[in-house]
């Protein structure tokens, strides 16, 4: 539960490389997500090391400039072909990147989610980056590196009894 509390967005890193070990806990944490139907998920992940393949997804648009820093990044892709519920793939994706930033959270790292879908140009430019089929739908791209000075997760109270209803709006 801790992760869940301290997890930040972090946008600055230090130069660090990430592990292979802890790039692999980082997948199998995602692909313990919940989805719309087991053994018939959609996600599929490319993992990103070479920077200047990392400096291509920073110039995505103004939203991916945070990741020209960061020693990882990890694409999420749905695989319709494998995806049972069509209709729930964002979802689906959804969960697997939460569980992925929690356990970078767990694991020391810092790491912001920049959102690709339902955004066409952005899902075309990433599928032109990597040669993807129509088939494979870009969702999201995880930013992980070792958090800069100062950029640390740490606890901030973001709990608002104003937004919480019993029984009825």
């Amino acid at each position: 539960m801790e992760e869940i509390f301290k997890r930040r967005s972090i946008r600055k890193y230090r130069e660090d490389e990430i592990e292979d070990e802890k790039i692999d806990k980082l997948i199998r944490a995602a692909m313990q997500a919940p989805g719309s139907r087991l053994t018939k998920e959609p996600w599929e992940f490319i993992i990103v090391k070479n920077k200047d393949t990392i400096d291509k997804l920073s110039e995505m648009d103004h939203n991916s400039k945070m990741l020209e820093g960061a020693s990882l990044a990890i694409v999420l892709i749905a695989n319709m072909d494998t995806s049972h519920f069509h209709h729930v793939w964002q979802q689906d994706m959804a969960a697997a990147s939460t569980t992925l930033l929690l356990e970078a959270s767990y694991l020391d790292l810092g790491a912001v989610w920049v959102n690709i879908a339902p955004n066409e140009k952005r899902m075309e430019y990433i599928r032109k980056l990597f040669n993807l089929t129509e088939n494979l739908r870009p969702f999201n791209i995880i930013s992980i590196g070792y958090p800069a000075e100062g950029q640390e997760n740490k606890f901030l109270d973001k709990y608002h009894e104003n937004r919480v209803h019993y029984e009825e709006y």
